[in-house]
Protein backbone atom coordinates (compact mmCIF):
# COMPACT_ATOMS: atom_id res chain seq x y z
CA UNK A 1 0.00 0.00 0.00
CA UNK A 2 1.00 3.60 -0.56
CA UNK A 3 0.24 6.89 1.17
CA UNK A 4 0.50 10.58 0.29
CA UNK A 5 1.06 13.16 3.02
CA UNK A 6 0.10 16.74 2.12
CA UNK A 7 2.98 18.73 3.59
CA UNK A 8 2.47 21.90 1.59
CA UNK A 9 4.05 25.20 2.39
CA UNK A 10 5.89 27.37 4.85
CA UNK A 11 4.15 26.57 8.13
CA UNK A 12 3.65 30.27 8.82
CA UNK A 13 1.17 29.67 11.65
CA UNK A 14 3.81 27.82 13.68
CA UNK A 15 6.48 30.47 13.28
CA UNK A 16 9.00 31.08 14.83
CA UNK A 17 9.55 27.28 15.15
CA UNK A 18 9.22 26.79 11.39
CA UNK A 19 11.96 29.35 10.74
CA UNK A 20 14.38 26.63 11.93
CA UNK A 21 12.87 23.44 10.46
CA UNK A 22 10.03 22.58 8.06
CA UNK A 23 6.77 22.21 10.00
CA UNK A 24 6.43 18.41 9.76
CA UNK A 25 9.82 18.08 11.47
CA UNK A 26 8.80 20.19 14.49
CA UNK A 27 8.62 17.79 17.43
CA UNK A 28 5.27 16.97 18.96
CA UNK A 29 5.46 14.89 22.16
CA UNK A 30 9.21 14.42 21.54
CA UNK A 31 8.81 13.08 18.00
CA UNK A 32 8.66 14.98 14.68
CA UNK A 33 4.98 15.48 13.77
CA UNK A 34 5.25 13.56 10.52
CA UNK A 35 6.83 10.52 12.19
CA UNK A 36 3.69 9.90 14.23
CA UNK A 37 1.90 9.46 10.89
CA UNK A 38 4.59 7.48 9.08
CA UNK A 39 4.92 4.98 11.95
CA UNK A 40 1.15 4.44 12.05
CA UNK A 41 1.06 3.93 8.25
CA UNK A 42 3.91 1.45 8.41
CA UNK A 43 2.04 -0.51 11.09
CA UNK A 44 -0.86 -1.26 8.69
CA UNK A 45 1.38 -2.37 5.84
CA UNK A 46 2.07 0.85 3.91
CA UNK A 47 5.40 0.36 2.09
CA UNK A 48 5.82 3.75 0.39
CA UNK A 49 5.06 7.26 1.60
CA UNK A 50 5.06 10.20 -0.82
CA UNK A 51 5.44 13.71 0.64
CA UNK A 52 3.69 16.41 -1.38
CA UNK A 53 5.79 19.47 -0.69
CA UNK A 54 6.59 22.89 -2.14
CA UNK A 55 9.23 24.04 0.35
CA UNK A 56 12.66 22.70 1.37
CA UNK A 57 12.32 19.10 0.11
CA UNK A 58 16.07 18.49 0.63
CA UNK A 59 15.84 19.24 4.35
CA UNK A 60 12.87 16.89 4.73
CA UNK A 61 14.41 14.05 2.75
CA UNK A 62 17.83 14.27 4.41
CA UNK A 63 16.16 14.12 7.79
CA UNK A 64 13.85 11.24 6.88
CA UNK A 65 16.58 9.11 5.26
CA UNK A 66 17.59 7.65 8.65
CA UNK A 67 13.97 6.73 9.42
CA UNK A 68 13.57 5.08 6.02
CA UNK A 69 16.15 2.49 7.02
CA UNK A 70 14.96 2.24 10.63
CA UNK A 71 11.30 1.70 9.72
CA UNK A 72 11.91 -0.19 6.49
CA UNK A 73 9.66 2.12 4.44
CA UNK A 74 10.31 4.09 1.24
CA UNK A 75 9.89 7.87 1.56
CA UNK A 76 9.92 10.06 -1.56
CA UNK A 77 9.03 13.66 -2.39
CA UNK A 78 6.70 15.04 -5.01
CA UNK A 79 7.68 18.69 -5.35
CA UNK A 80 5.24 21.35 -6.52
CA UNK A 81 6.67 24.36 -8.32
CA UNK A 82 3.51 26.30 -7.44
CA UNK A 83 1.00 25.65 -4.63
CA UNK A 84 -1.55 23.15 -5.97
CA UNK A 85 -4.13 23.16 -3.16
CA UNK A 86 -5.25 19.88 -1.60
CA UNK A 87 -6.10 17.91 -4.79
CA UNK A 88 -3.53 19.12 -7.35
CA UNK A 89 -0.69 17.33 -5.49
CA UNK A 90 -2.47 13.99 -6.06
CA UNK A 91 -2.46 14.58 -9.81
CA UNK A 92 1.21 15.57 -9.66
CA UNK A 93 2.14 12.40 -7.73
CA UNK A 94 -0.09 10.18 -9.86
CA UNK A 95 2.74 8.01 -11.23
CA UNK A 96 4.09 7.42 -7.72
CA UNK A 97 0.66 6.43 -6.34
CA UNK A 98 -0.53 4.08 -9.08
CA UNK A 99 0.83 0.58 -9.36
CA UNK A 100 -0.41 -2.69 -10.84
CA UNK A 101 -2.16 -3.76 -7.62
CA UNK A 102 -5.15 -1.40 -7.95
CA UNK A 103 -5.12 -1.04 -4.14
CA UNK A 104 -6.49 2.10 -2.49
CA UNK A 105 -4.01 4.61 -1.06
CA UNK A 106 -4.09 6.88 2.00
CA UNK A 107 -3.99 10.69 1.86
CA UNK A 108 -3.26 12.64 5.07
CA UNK A 109 -2.96 16.28 6.06
CA UNK A 110 0.41 16.57 7.79
CA UNK A 111 -0.92 18.67 10.72
CA UNK A 112 -3.43 16.10 11.94
CA UNK A 113 -2.76 14.20 15.15
CA UNK A 114 -5.03 11.35 16.25
CA UNK A 115 -4.89 7.63 17.10
CA UNK A 116 -4.83 6.93 13.33
CA UNK A 117 -7.25 3.98 13.11
CA UNK A 118 -5.99 3.02 9.64
CA UNK A 119 -6.72 -0.69 10.08
CA UNK A 120 -10.41 0.02 10.79
CA UNK A 121 -10.50 2.43 7.86
CA UNK A 122 -9.21 -0.20 5.42
CA UNK A 123 -11.92 -2.59 6.68
CA UNK A 124 -14.62 0.12 6.38
CA UNK A 125 -13.50 0.90 2.82
CA UNK A 126 -13.66 -2.76 1.77
CA UNK A 127 -17.15 -3.23 3.24
CA UNK A 128 -18.87 -0.19 1.66
CA UNK A 129 -17.31 -0.80 -1.77
CA UNK A 130 -17.42 2.88 -2.79
CA UNK A 131 -14.70 4.94 -4.40
CA UNK A 132 -13.45 6.98 -1.46
CA UNK A 133 -13.53 6.95 2.36
CA UNK A 134 -12.95 9.97 4.56
CA UNK A 135 -12.54 10.23 8.31
CA UNK A 136 -14.78 12.68 10.10
CA UNK A 137 -14.57 13.89 13.67
CA UNK A 138 -17.23 15.40 15.95
CA UNK A 139 -16.65 18.99 17.09
CA UNK A 140 -18.42 21.33 19.51
CA UNK A 141 -18.42 24.33 17.17
CA UNK A 142 -19.13 23.07 13.65
CA UNK A 143 -19.73 26.62 12.33
CA UNK A 144 -15.94 27.17 12.11
CA UNK A 145 -15.44 24.24 9.73
CA UNK A 146 -16.73 22.47 6.65
CA UNK A 147 -19.42 20.08 7.89
CA UNK A 148 -19.95 16.63 6.35
CA UNK A 149 -23.62 15.69 6.10
CA UNK A 150 -23.94 11.90 6.03
CA UNK A 151 -26.31 8.98 6.40
CA UNK A 152 -25.61 7.76 9.95
CA UNK A 153 -26.19 4.03 9.45
CA UNK A 154 -24.14 3.50 6.25
CA UNK A 155 -21.76 6.48 6.42
CA UNK A 156 -22.74 7.51 2.89
CA UNK A 157 -21.92 11.19 2.41
CA UNK A 158 -24.76 13.39 1.18
CA UNK A 159 -23.04 16.79 0.93
CA UNK A 160 -20.55 19.25 2.37
CA UNK A 161 -21.60 22.54 3.97
CA UNK A 162 -18.84 25.14 4.39
CA UNK A 163 -19.00 27.05 7.74
CA UNK A 164 -22.77 26.57 8.20
CA UNK A 165 -24.81 29.39 9.76
CA UNK A 166 -27.57 26.95 10.75
CA UNK A 167 -26.88 23.60 12.40
CA UNK A 168 -26.66 20.82 9.80
CA UNK A 169 -24.46 18.42 11.79
CA UNK A 170 -21.35 18.31 13.96
CA UNK A 171 -19.03 16.10 11.92
CA UNK A 172 -16.13 17.69 10.09
CA UNK A 173 -13.53 16.43 7.65
CA UNK A 174 -10.60 15.08 9.71
CA UNK A 175 -8.06 15.23 6.85
CA UNK A 176 -7.54 11.46 6.56
CA UNK A 177 -8.68 9.73 3.34
CA UNK A 178 -8.52 6.31 1.70
CA UNK A 179 -9.03 6.56 -2.07
CA UNK A 180 -9.32 4.14 -4.96
CA UNK A 181 -6.88 4.88 -7.82
CA UNK A 182 -9.89 5.84 -10.00
CA UNK A 183 -10.21 9.06 -7.92
CA UNK A 184 -7.03 10.29 -9.67
CA UNK A 185 -8.91 10.31 -13.00
CA UNK A 186 -11.16 13.02 -11.52
CA UNK A 187 -8.30 15.41 -10.68
CA UNK A 188 -6.66 17.83 -13.11
CA UNK A 189 -3.08 19.02 -12.66
CA UNK A 190 -3.89 22.54 -11.48
CA UNK A 191 -4.46 24.28 -8.14
CA UNK A 192 -7.63 22.61 -6.90
CA UNK A 193 -9.36 21.61 -3.66
CA UNK A 194 -10.20 18.00 -2.87
CA UNK A 195 -12.80 19.09 -0.30
CA UNK A 196 -14.60 21.62 -2.52
CA UNK A 197 -14.18 20.19 -6.04
CA UNK A 198 -13.44 16.47 -5.95
CA UNK A 199 -15.35 15.01 -2.98
CA UNK A 200 -18.71 16.71 -3.74
CA UNK A 201 -18.72 15.08 -7.20
CA UNK A 202 -17.99 11.64 -5.74
CA UNK A 203 -20.70 12.23 -3.11
CA UNK A 204 -23.19 13.17 -5.85
CA UNK A 205 -22.57 9.73 -7.37
CA UNK A 206 -23.11 8.15 -3.92
CA UNK A 207 -19.58 6.70 -3.90
CA UNK A 208 -18.17 8.69 -0.94
CA UNK A 209 -18.38 7.26 2.58
CA UNK A 210 -17.41 8.73 5.94
CA UNK A 211 -16.23 6.93 9.05
CA UNK A 212 -16.45 8.65 12.44
CA UNK A 213 -12.98 8.81 13.95
CA UNK A 214 -12.76 7.04 17.31
CA UNK A 215 -10.68 8.78 19.97
CA UNK A 216 -9.15 12.24 19.84
CA UNK A 217 -8.33 14.51 16.89
CA UNK A 218 -6.50 17.82 16.53
CA UNK A 219 -5.06 19.95 13.76
CA UNK A 220 -1.86 21.10 15.51
CA UNK A 221 -0.79 23.62 12.85
CA UNK A 222 -0.93 26.57 15.24
CA UNK A 223 0.40 27.08 18.78
CA UNK A 224 -2.87 27.06 20.77
CA UNK A 225 -4.04 23.89 19.01
CA UNK A 226 -0.58 22.34 19.38
CA UNK A 227 -0.83 22.75 23.18
CA UNK A 228 -4.40 21.36 23.17
CA UNK A 229 -3.27 18.49 20.93
CA UNK A 230 -0.51 17.61 23.40
CA UNK A 231 -3.08 17.35 26.21
CA UNK A 232 -5.29 15.06 24.11
CA UNK A 233 -2.36 12.93 22.98
CA UNK A 234 -0.99 12.48 26.52
CA UNK A 235 -4.51 11.68 27.72
CA UNK A 236 -4.75 8.91 25.12
CA UNK A 237 -1.41 7.51 26.37
CA UNK A 238 -2.86 7.53 29.90
CA UNK A 239 -5.94 5.59 28.73
CA UNK A 240 -3.62 2.97 27.20
CA UNK A 241 -1.60 2.88 30.46
CA UNK A 242 1.51 3.76 28.44
CA UNK A 243 4.87 3.16 30.15
CA UNK A 244 6.16 6.29 28.36
CA UNK A 245 4.45 8.58 30.90
CA UNK A 246 6.65 9.88 33.71
CA UNK A 247 5.99 8.99 37.34
CA UNK A 248 7.23 10.38 40.64
CA UNK A 249 6.33 12.73 43.47
CA UNK A 250 7.30 15.77 41.35
CA UNK A 251 4.94 14.79 38.49
CA UNK A 252 1.32 16.01 38.28
CA UNK A 253 -0.97 14.51 35.63
CA UNK A 254 0.37 13.40 32.24
CA UNK A 255 4.02 14.20 31.50
CA UNK A 256 6.61 12.93 28.99
CA UNK A 257 10.27 13.28 29.96
CA UNK A 258 12.99 12.13 27.56
CA UNK A 259 15.39 9.67 29.18
CA UNK A 260 18.37 12.01 28.58
CA UNK A 261 16.73 15.03 30.28
CA UNK A 262 17.83 15.97 33.80
CA UNK A 263 15.40 17.29 36.40
CA UNK A 264 16.52 18.98 39.62
CA UNK A 265 15.22 18.83 43.19
CA UNK A 266 11.89 20.30 44.27
CA UNK A 267 10.38 20.75 40.80
CA UNK A 268 6.68 20.40 40.08
CA UNK A 269 6.00 19.25 36.52
CA UNK A 270 2.61 18.82 34.82
CA UNK A 271 -0.02 18.44 33.79
CA UNK A 272 0.43 18.11 30.00
CA UNK A 273 4.16 18.69 29.64
CA UNK A 274 6.70 17.23 27.18
CA UNK A 275 10.42 17.61 27.98
CA UNK A 276 12.79 16.80 25.11
CA UNK A 277 16.23 15.16 24.88
CA UNK A 278 19.19 16.74 26.63
CA UNK A 279 17.09 19.29 28.54
CA UNK A 280 18.24 20.50 31.94
CA UNK A 281 15.56 21.59 34.40
CA UNK A 282 17.19 23.07 37.50
CA UNK A 283 15.76 22.90 41.01
CA UNK A 284 12.46 24.46 42.05
CA UNK A 285 11.09 24.86 38.52
CA UNK A 286 7.32 24.77 37.81
CA UNK A 287 6.13 23.54 34.37
CA UNK A 288 2.55 23.06 33.15
CA UNK A 289 0.83 22.69 29.73
CA UNK A 290 4.04 23.29 27.81
CA UNK A 291 6.58 21.74 25.46
CA UNK A 292 10.28 22.09 26.17
CA UNK A 293 12.31 21.08 23.10
CA UNK A 294 15.72 19.48 22.73
CA UNK A 295 18.68 21.01 24.57
CA UNK A 296 16.78 23.64 26.58
CA UNK A 297 18.00 24.79 30.00
CA UNK A 298 15.47 26.08 32.52
CA UNK A 299 17.14 27.74 35.47
CA UNK A 300 16.17 27.64 39.13
CA UNK A 301 12.64 28.61 40.19
CA UNK A 302 11.47 29.56 36.70
CA UNK A 303 7.78 29.06 35.97
CA UNK A 304 6.47 28.13 32.50
CA UNK A 305 2.85 27.50 31.48
CA UNK A 306 0.90 27.25 28.19
CA UNK A 307 4.03 27.91 26.13
CA UNK A 308 6.48 26.30 23.70
CA UNK A 309 10.21 26.63 24.38
CA UNK A 310 12.25 26.11 21.18
CA UNK A 311 15.47 24.15 20.77
CA UNK A 312 18.56 25.10 22.81
CA UNK A 313 16.87 28.08 24.47
CA UNK A 314 17.39 29.10 28.10
CA UNK A 315 14.92 30.50 30.58
CA UNK A 316 16.54 32.43 33.44
CA UNK A 317 16.15 32.10 37.20
CA UNK A 318 12.79 33.21 38.60
CA UNK A 319 11.58 34.04 35.08
CA UNK A 320 7.88 33.61 34.33
CA UNK A 321 6.82 32.53 30.83
CA UNK A 322 3.11 32.08 30.07
CA UNK A 323 0.03 32.68 27.91
CA UNK A 324 1.16 31.15 24.58
CA UNK A 325 4.70 32.45 24.68
CA UNK A 326 6.60 30.80 21.82
CA UNK A 327 10.38 30.96 21.92
CA UNK A 328 12.14 30.16 18.64
CA UNK A 329 15.44 28.29 18.50
CA UNK A 330 18.29 29.55 20.70
CA UNK A 331 16.38 32.28 22.56
CA UNK A 332 17.73 33.39 25.92
CA UNK A 333 15.35 34.83 28.50
CA UNK A 334 17.28 36.63 31.24
CA UNK A 335 16.73 36.16 34.98
CA UNK A 336 13.49 37.49 36.53
CA UNK A 337 11.92 38.34 33.14
CA UNK A 338 8.17 38.01 32.56
CA UNK A 339 6.77 37.01 29.15
CA UNK A 340 3.03 37.28 28.58
CA UNK A 341 2.42 35.76 25.13
CA UNK A 342 5.68 36.88 23.56
CA UNK A 343 6.50 35.29 20.20
CA UNK A 344 10.27 35.49 19.93
CA UNK A 345 12.24 34.87 16.73
CA UNK A 346 15.37 32.67 16.84
CA UNK A 347 18.74 33.74 18.33
CA UNK A 348 17.39 36.58 20.49
CA UNK A 349 18.21 37.60 24.03
CA UNK A 350 15.28 38.91 26.07
CA UNK A 351 16.49 41.46 28.63
CA UNK A 352 13.21 43.23 29.39
CA UNK A 353 9.74 41.87 30.15
CA UNK A 354 7.08 41.32 27.48
CA UNK A 355 3.93 42.57 29.16
CA UNK A 356 1.41 41.92 26.39
CA UNK A 357 1.35 39.44 23.51
CA UNK A 358 3.67 40.70 20.76
CA UNK A 359 6.25 39.52 18.26
CA UNK A 360 9.88 40.17 19.20
CA UNK A 361 12.02 40.38 16.05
Amino acid sequence: MKALILVGGFGTRLRPLTLSVPKPLVEFANKPMILHQIEALKAVGVTEVVLAINYQPEVMLNFLKEFEAKLGITITCSQETEPLGTAGPLALARDKLIDKSGEPFFVLNSDVISEYPFKEMIEFHKVHGGEASIMVTKVDEPSKYGVVVMEESTGQVDKFVEKPKLFVGNKINAGIYLLNPSVLDRIELRPTSIEKEVFPKIAAEKKLFAMVLPGFWMDIGQPRDYITGLRLYLDSLRKKASPKLATGSHIVGNVLVHETAKIGEGCLIGPDVAIGPGCVVESGVRLSRCTVMRGVRIKKHACISSSIIGWHSTVGQWARVENMTILGEDVHVCDEIYSNGGVVLPHKEIKSSILKPEIVM
